[in-house]
């Protein structure tokens, strides 16, 4: 399992030398063009570091007590992120593609809801720092276990 922050752009992969390896799935988040009400042309996102690491290893590790898996990257950058540029990639290794999947979604929608990150639009009429969205806890909610 790895897991980091960094300040700079990155690429990754998985490593695929287990014959059991059945499955990747990856998802990588961009910086998009619009927000609310204004055309972004950056990100800057700010973090606390070591506890988002910590928040990112946690993460990580409730997929894998819930999944099946072989491997699992989270790679978060932090700082200014230009327009197009790649902010997050998760990639989820297993035998089976639908642990794949759900563990990658699952990663995402916690990542979005728990980790200790901050971010500010840098945009063409200012700066605006986002609120969490309701979206985004709704979607994290659908992985609480069930009572």
């Amino acid at each position: 399992m790895d897991s980091a922050t960094s300040g700079s752009s990155f690429r990754a992969g998985l490593k695929r030398d287990s014959a059991s390896l059945g499955a990747i799935c990856s998802f990588e988040g961009l910086v998009r063009d619009y927000g609310d009400g204004s055309d972004v042309v950056a990100l800057d996102l700010e973090h606390y570091p070591g506890m988002t690491e910590r928040s990112l290893r946690q993460i990580a590790g409730t997929a894998a007590d819930r999944w099946p898996l072989l491997a699992i990257s989270i790679l978060h950058r932090v700082g200014r992120i230009e327009l197009g540029e790649v902010v997050v990639i998760v990639s989820v290794a297993s035998s089976h593609r639908q642990a794949a999947f759900d563990a990658c979604a699952y990663i995402m929608d916690l990542l979005k809801t728990e980790a200790p990150f901050w971010k500010k639009e840098i945009g063409t009429r200012g700066e605006r720092w986002v609120a969490s969205k309701e979206s985004d806890d709704l979607a994290a909610k659908r992985w609480a276990p069930t009572k």
